[in-house]
């Protein structure tokens, strides 16, 4: 069996099945074939390792996610305006890359009208309201 993503007229993913090619043939709509083993254009066997086959559309596909025609790939939605599209991976890149900070509490956040990262620790306390 065979996954198929159907995408509308943006190219938007709408809807996604697991059918046999000549099914899928007899489908109404747009339906382009998308790989369950493939990620960030890489793609993995069983144990979860790359395996060296072939990488299908760079990601597999999602309900709401975009079919990119001019790389042949599934991608997320363009989440900044300053963000390039990775070609190989299908993901969108940031114009610096994010802070190789180790350790617990370092989150990062992109901040597109300073083009930078903001840093942000304590993520896993809950937020305080007074009362």
């Amino acid at each position: 069996m065979t996954h198929f993503a159907e995408i509308d007229e943006n190219n938007v993913v709408i809807n996604v099945i697991v059918a046999e090619q000549e099914h899928a043939d007899t489908l109404e709509g747009r339906w382009i074939q998308t790989s369950y083993n493939t990620s960030g254009g890489v793609h993995y066997g069983p144990d979860g390792n790359p395996d060296g086959g072939v990488a299908l559309r760079c990601n597999f596909a999602g309900i709401g996610m975009v079919y990119d025609e001019t790389i042949d790939g599934f991608t997320n939605v363009k989440p900044y305006a300053s963000w390039t599209l990775n070609s190989t991976s299908g993901y969108w890149e940031p114009p610096i890359p994010v802070p190789d900070d180790e350790g617990p509490g370092n989150v990062y956040i992109w901040n597109e009208e300073s083009q930078s990262w903001s840093a942000h620790s304590d993520t896993n306390k809950a937020p305080f309201f007074p009362s």
